[in-house]
């Protein structure tokens, strides 16, 4: 065999060895949940849900995981330059950003994660009224619509996870 068809395989072996390797086995998630002092926080979870090859048609091959029961999911249009203030997530739930930028402070803290939509754009928020005293304050700044879809979890289920550190996921962790 020649040493250039050789070298193309080996290539092609770490190429895909890489590929395979790169594919995420879990779902980490930036999270607005709260501590004991009842104060909202932002941390970076690892969903306890693996990430799991679809066989469903149209997706087959693809990885998804079970981010639990939803409620009824809701379609926002956020303005540009909205301040949404100091509120609570009104239930544990999922929301997606799918376009635009959000802004998540804490009013104890000088933590801060900024979510943009797309794929990177899912986070948690946890901190209802019944675990979070003040909860968490959202800006909108960009000079663009946010548009965002709210999924409430049933009977406000925390999922499964692992907490990895304090603050939002960096980039890369949110495994896109």
């Amino acid at each position: 065999m020649p040493l250039t068809v050789l070298f193309l395989l080996l290539l092609q072996a770490l190429f895909i060895s890489a590929t395979a390797a790169a594919t995420p086995e879990t779902l980490n998630i930036t999270t607005i949940s709260a501590n004991a002092e009842k104060q909202s926080t932002l941390e970076c979870w690892q969903l306890a849900a693996p990430l799991l090859s679809s066989t469903t048609a149209g997706t087959s091959g693809a990885v998804f995981a079970q981010l639990g029961d939803g409620g009824a999911a809701s379609y926002g249009i956020i303005p540009p330059q909205f301040d949404g203030g100091l509120h609570n997530a009104p239930a544990v739930q999922w929301v997606a950003f799918t376009a635009g930028k959000a802004v998540i402070s804490l009013p104890n803290s000088t933590r801060t994660a900024t979510v943009y939509g797309g794929r990177e754009g899912l986070i948690l928020a946890a901190d209802t009224k019944n675990v979070s005293t003040l909860g968490h304050r959202t800006r909108y700044p960009s000079n663009q619509t946010t548009v965002a879809i709210q999924i409430p979890l049933e009977n406000n289920a925390i999922p499964p996870h692992t907490v990895l550190h304090p603050g939002a996921c960096l980039k890369g962790e949110e495994n896109s």
